[in-house]
């Protein structure tokens, strides 16, 4: 089995053309995750395809391009920014004589380097047993011999056996106590809701600016960074706004094509998106694939059942675009979006005000609901 190199690895990526458009803009959000899980780039291989290869992704010729590229720069790691599989991953680590990962692995060994919480070290393990219980065979090809020996001999269960047996121990485990984790949650949730605290999560794609938005509103001091996925743990804390309580909670950024195995292990961190009141959706106004990006939130957000809570756009980097704040409206009043920038602090003034708005409204509403008369809240759903 090829051993995982020290950090500071030598990447050879590799970016195919399948039709799915945005690959220069794929392209580059490959290089900051490399970046980010501490690789350096030392060439970029790309070509297009009509569908992937069965057997090798990418094609036996195009594997031929990728390894003269691994030999003329001295790589010793193949990043795929697709999904491999088991046998694709295999075939093309027996051809090319290195390690290869894929899109999913990359962002699971970027988590398991930034969960922080006893809980984000817990749902990234999970998220990384749950992607390697398919992958077990790679290159294991020496633990298929049956156990032998003096106080070896047993029933003759192989080690490869072994290892998926405990490995299924292990996520039992995990999932209990993640379970436990998310029962401890609902309970401070409902504490919330009785003393009418309107609860708001910050959403959006990785690096767009939530964690600075969040401690310019909160002082919290959260750790805040540009790199993807410089946030993974949820924070909580409680604003003032207006005259109102609100709970705003920092989560983890959302990125496209997000890796299944992730999103499932998350479910209980991102409950807390689901039983939000508002989602304060953050976009990076000074992206040009801004739109792609809230596409691909807006995806996630269907995906764990949080397409019907009700959103406000917030435009934030007004400083590198030049735009001044302001609140966006629809032709019914409905709040749109806020335009700000959280590192100047330009606008969150405005924020605060439609903060204090949405909670005045929220209570109102509870109070006409008890009396049989409910309105809609002010804001762009």
């Amino acid at each position: 089995m090829f051993e995982r190199p020290a950090a500071g690895e030598r990447a050879v990526l590799v970016q195919l053309d399948l039709g799915q458009g945005l690959i220069d803009e794929r392209l580059s959000e490959l290089k900051l995750l490399v970046g980010s899980a501490g690789a350096s780039i030392e060439a970029v291989v790309q070509g297009r395809r009509q569908a992937p290869d069965p057997k090798l992704f990418a094609g036996s010729g195009k594997v031929q391009e990728i390894g003269e590229a691994l030999r003329a720069h001295s790589a010793d790691i193949v990043i795929f920014n697709h999904a491999l599989s088991p046998g694709q991953q295999r075939n093309l680590e027996r051809e090319l004589q290195c390690m290869v990962i894929d899109r999913t692995a990359l962002i699971l060994d970027i988590f398991a380097q930034r969960a922080r919480s006893h809980e984000g070290k817990l749902q990234v393990e999970l998220a990384q047993l749950e992607h390697l219980s398919t992958r077990l065979v790679r290159g294991w090809t020496h633990l298929e011999r049956q156990k032998g020996g003096i106080g070896l001999r047993g029933p003759g269960e192989k080690q490869l056996e072994t290892d998926r047996r405990l490995l299924g121990h292990r996520v039992k485990m995990l999932k209990s106590r993640l379970a436990q984790i998310e029962k401890q949650r609902k309970v401070r949730r409902r504490a919330r809701e009785r003393r009418e605290v309107l609860s708001v999560s910050l959403v959006g794609y990785t690096n767009a600016g939530k964690s600075t938005l969040f401690n310019a509103l909160t002082k919290a001091g959260a750790y805040a960074a540009d790199q993807l996925f410089a946030t993974l743990d949820t924070t909580s804390r409680r604003l003032y706004v207006g005259g109102a309580n609100v709970v705003l909670s920092d989560t983890v950024g959302f990125i496209r094509d997000l890796p299944h195995a992730l999103v499932a292990a998350f479910r209980a961190t991102l409950e807390e998106t689901v039983q939000a009141d508002l989602l304060l959706h953050v976009v990076d106004s000074a992206s040009e694939d801004r739109d792609a990006q809230i596409a691909a939130v807006n995806e996630v957000l269907a995906g764990i059942g949080a397409a019907d809570v009700p959103q406000v756009l917030i435009w934030n980097k007004i400083d590198l675009t030049h735009a001044v704040p302001a609140v966006e409206r629809s032709d019914c009043g409905n709040i749109r979006r806020v335009f700000l920038s959280a590192r100047t602090g330009e606008g969150l003034d405005l924020l605060r005000e439609v903060l204090a708005e949405v909670a005045q409204q929220a209570f109102h509403e509870d109070a006409d609901r008890e009396s049989g008369t409910v309105e809609e809240l002010p804001i762009q759903s």
